[in-house]
């Protein structure tokens, strides 16, 4: 992270606790988020370190950290902040601020991965593994590794080859339309 810029971007703080819905300021950094965070390993920074590095406004740092794209949004260090900050939340609005701005992750399978989830999500109007599986190995070109362990979850009946619908597809068609419209 040495190479970002930390010069302060103003308003930053204001909008993303407006666009999110989160009290970004009242984190005092007690690292509780960190703590319970299953992908805190390899995030730089940790998420609490990306929650300071937004109060002190470092736009450009925080949109090209790896922290808003390995959040997996599994809400455990809103349920361990004292404060009750969701930092998926905050994850979320960062990658489509990050999109929107044209900074990619460093790690361009990250990104593929990302797009192929939001894929199947936006056609089929829930999570289909195979389906992004497929669409991102099609992205990076991988398409042999990893084809083993696909074999054992599909044999043990945990990777279903057909997708399943949600009987109401097209309002989340809908959505994806309105955000799509609503970033231009």
């Amino acid at each position: 992270m040495a190479d970002v810029n930390l010069v302060p971007s103003s308003g930053f703080v204001e909008e993303i606790q407006t666009r999110s819905g989160q009290p970004i300021n009242t984190c005092y950094q007690c690292k509780k988020c960190a703590g319970g965070c299953p992908m805190s390993f390899v995030m730089e920074p940790y998420n609490s370190g990306l929650l300071k590095l937004i109060q002190l406004g470092a736009k450009d740092a925080v949109l090209k950290s790896n922290t808003i794209w390995l959040c997996v949004a599994c809400k455990t260090c809103g349920a361990r902040c004292p404060n009750g900050i969701d930092i998926s939340k905050i994850a979320d609005v960062l990658r489509e601020m990050a999109l929107a701005e044209g900074v990619a992750p460093q790690d361009k399978r990250i990104l593929a991965f990302h797009q192929a989830f939001l894929t199947t999500v936006q056609h089929l109007g829930r999570a289909y593994e195979a389906g992004t599986i497929g669409l991102y190995k099609l992205k990076t070109a991988t398409f042999t590794q990893d084809l083993m362990l696909g074999a054992k979850f599909m044999a043990k009946g945990k990777l279903k080859i057909m997708p399943e619908r949600i009987k109401r597809v097209g309002e989340i068609k809908q959505i994806f339309r309105k955000a799509k419209e609503g970033s231009k």
